[in-house]
């Protein structure tokens, strides 16, 4: 099967560098917003289309990175320094010799394509003479594409290593992006010559219509005649449709229309596609879909997904040792889950809910084991860090069940996140605190609880630093139980009370003031 084995970009859009190893089967981009991962999943479909028009379409101004073309700007203006933009593919798999060579910036031999976008050699005058002018607009169009092997031969068209779609949930309802999606598919379920004889039967019917049906109107006319459009443009794949129960796709809902075009991409008869693209595959689907299309997604074979999402459900289900992390702050260090334990992965795939993307990409983190703590995070946290907030330090607060923190603790190693965590100590301190965590402990992973045994959960420590007002809340009417029995059997219900009446007032519990400190460090 020929793969994608690694891709560098060089001077592409928010990247001025960047290389990713690929796995054979499945890779999962995840990212903040602005992290780059459409980005990426629009350089590989730019290089496996190797189509000058669609380069052309979208404007080379809009592809180059535009911080290497400031600095141009700002400098000697030498044509020596000129930026080029270049994406390489590194192939695996292929069997045609000529993409092998030594032509690549990693200097090595190997399978691959690339584009490169440089000035042309010919315009090197036209060029020199306009930035003598110092005008701030860079000259794109002296810029010329191409599409060429690891041996500078030109990667034809016609003749493409690898056959690919690219399916855009945001451009679901595009006519033109459901046109070549339906035309795509067309040609990976029917053979080439089904697709001759689909093609001739279809141009047969249209001169039958016109020989019989139109008889009637074309008789009495003495030079003109009616007839069927039967050009390239009226083909048979340009006027095939796909249909549900009869009713064309495109007539139905967003969402129905996203799962349709995946599955029906993924069942490829012929596994004439070697490489899909799913650009956020979660928009427009409900949870069930999205749970159906993770199994169909999981299931597929002879394929490599690439899948850019934001959604925890799609990664952690389909395998997060296979998610590849972009950082908006660092585009150029993007992380790898590979290293991530397979029993890790096998946690997040299995646990009912996470906030693994949460987690994965935010700098400091502070982790709760229950809903009361993570209720009242921010209004303690405000209280100890007088002036601030957990929204102006950068610090998300996530909650995780109890047995859960070392699974997070070795993704935000892997990660470098700064973690604090914040648990009970279930009246066994130096066992359940200290020793259970001394193997994930680090410069950046810390576990904050209550060195008192007797003061076993948040709830005890809540009541015993903020006796006043919670009697003033709850003492009223209480027969049976105490005020402290009642906030532990009430701990949601009780926190929603304090954060509500008495927030301003509340006493941070001593190793939560610990841990705010530590982690605004």
């Amino acid at each position: 099967m020929s793969v994608i084995k690694k891709i560098v970009l060089k001077n592409f859009k928010r990247f001025q560098t960047l290389e990713l190893d690929f796995d054979d089967e499945l890779n999962i981009l995840i990212g903040g917003n602005e992290a780059g991962k459409s980005s990426v999943l629009q350089a590989l479909d730019l290089v496996m289309s190797a189509s000058r028009s669609k380069i052309e379409g979208l404007g080379l101004e809009t592809l180059f990175n535009t911080a290497c073309i400031d600095k141009f700007l700002a400098g000697p203006r030498k044509i020596v320094d000129l930026p080029q933009m270049s994406i390489e593919l590194y192939l695996g798999g292929v069997t045609d010799h000529n993409l092998n060579g030594w032509n690549n910036s990693k200097g090595m031999e190997s399978d691959g394509i690339k584009l490169v976008c440089a000035p042309v050699d010919e315009y090197t005058g036209h060029i020199a003479e306009i930035l003598k002018q110092g005008h701030h607009s860079f000259p794109f169009e002296y810029y010329a594409a191409r599409f060429l092997t690891f041996t500078d031969d030109p990667v034809l068209s016609y003749k493409k290593p690898l056959k690919h779609l690219l399916l855009d949930s945001a451009q679901i309802n595009n006519e033109y992006a459901t046109r070549e999606y339906t035309r795509a598919m067309y040609a990976s379920h029917a053979t080439v010559l089904e697709r001759a004889l689909h093609g001739y039967e279809y141009r047969k019917a249209k001169a039958r219509y016109r020989d019989e049906i139109l008889k009637g109107v074309n008789e009495p006319l003495a030079e003109y005649r009616f007839d069927v459009r039967s050009t390239p443009k009226a083909s048979i794949e340009a006027d095939i449709i796909i249909t549900e129960d009869e009713i064309p796709i495109d007539s139905k809902g967003k969402g129905r229309q996203c799962f349709i075009k995946t599955e029906f991409a993924l069942r490829d008869r012929e596994n004439t596609l070697n490489v899909l693209l799913l650009e956020e595959p979660e928009n427009h689907l409900s949870h069930v879909h999205m749970r159906k299309l993770i199994e169909r997604i999981r299931t597929s074979k002879q394929k490599q997904l690439f899948i850019a999402t934001h959604s925890s459900l799609i990664c952690t289900r389909l395998n997060l040792q296979k998610a590849i992390i972009l950082s908006e702050e660092k585009p150029e260090n993007p992380a790898s889950m590979k290293a991530l334990s397979p029993e890790t992965a096998y946690f997040f795939m299995k646990a009912p809910d996470n906030n693994v993307l949460e987690l994965a990409l935010c700098k400091k983190a502070i982790l709760v084991e229950g809903d009361a703590e993570f209720i009242l995070m921010e209004a303690l946290y405000k209280n100890h860090a007088a002036g601030s907030s957990l929204d102006a330090d950068g610090v998300h607060v996530i909650s995780v069940d109890g047995t859960s923190f070392k699974r997070y603790m070795d993704l935000a190693k892997i990660l470098g996140i700064r973690i604090a965590a914040v648990r009970d100590n279930d009246g066994k301190y130096q066992e359940i605190c200290v020793e259970n965590y001394a193997d994930y402990l680090s410069a950046s992973i810390k576990v904050f609880a209550d060195t008192d045994d007797t003061r076993h959960t948040f709830e005890v420590c809540m009541y015993q630093d903020n006796k006043a007002a919670c009697d003033d809340l709850f003492l009223k009417d209480r027969k049976a139980l105490s005020v402290q029995d009642y906030m532990l059997k009430n701990k949601t219900d009780a926190a929603f009370f304090l954060l509500e009446k008495k927030a301003a007032a509340l006493v941070v519990p001593k190793y939560i003031q610990q841990a705010v400190e530590w982690i605004r460090q």
